[in-house]
């Protein structure tokens, strides 16, 4: 029997506070906000804004401007209204597992593991996870390696960018699957995969979850999957898989 095992995936998270600059008549009442990561000095432009609570609630405001949105021309972007982007839902991300092993390997028998990702976001804008592969599949040495997959290849071949079938026992390589909510609409079903891209190759990594809607908990399931050919060299294979979860504001 051939042997491989994915001992490990990385885990990085990336996040990026954009505060747009503004200009223009200082309210006559204005509140600094603040806390351990940010310092905003007159939280509001017009009449005022106020943070206020008691035993049984918590109330930020503002008062002044039209309308709270977003507003962008050539040379400027306003996102009028703190509470337009201000989130009682911390952006937060988190994988179920980060020791994948796909245990031992027999030629034109796939095998597969799973883990969940999840996602919490609240703000105005959007996020996206993109995962890559640091290097392909392959032995500590590097003297032997299983290819990314093509999936079936043929009319059925697939890229990173774009999912196909899998299904072909012939078919052999690694790859990933996407399932649940926020993924991208290319996996149609259990049977959709893609290769990861190797960014030791200079290959772009590629969304995996994307979404604009508010969430405290948004999961998908990621399937690993691998099958070799009765020629794949014996030893114990793996890789590190990069995710990044970046939130827009």
């Amino acid at each position: 029997m051939k042997k491989a095992r994915l001992y490990s995936i990385g885990v990085g998270l990336a996040m990026v506070l954009y505060l747009a600059g503004t200009s223009g008549v200082l309210a006559s009442n204005t509140d600094n906000m603040e806390s351990s990561q940010y310092r905003i000095r007159f939280g509001n432009i017009n009449f005022g804004s106020n943070n206020q609570s008691s035993s049984s609630y918590q109330l930020g405001t503002t008062a002044g401007q039209f309308a709270a949105n977003e507003f962008s021309s050539s040379g400027y972007i306003v996102k009028a209204g703190f509470q337009y982007i201000h989130s009682i839902i911390p952006f937060t991300f988190s994988i179920s597992d980060t020791t994948i092993d796909l245990g031992t390997l027999i030629a034109q028998t796939p095998s597969t593991a799973t883990a969940d990702l999840t996602v919490a976001f609240g703000s105005a804008g959007s996020y996206q996870v993109t995962a890559e592969e640091i290097g392909p599949l392959q032995t500590s040495s590097g003297s032997s390696t299983i290819p990314d997959t093509s999936c079936n290849g043929g009319a059925q071949t697939c890229t990173e960018s774009s999912a196909n079938v899998w299904t072909s026992t012939s078919a052999y390589g690694f790859g990933y699957n996407m399932s649940g909510t926020s993924i991208p609409s290319d996996f149609i079903n259990s049977t959709y995969f893609r290769p990861f891209p190797d960014s030791t190759a200079a290959e772009s990594s590629q969304v995996v979850m994307s979404s604009a809607n508010v969430t405290t908990s948004s999961t998908s399931t990621i399937t690993f999957k691998t099958n070799i050919s009765g020629s794949q060299g014996a030893g114990a294979y793996r890789t590190v898989i990069r995710f990044i979860a970046t939130p827009g504001f």
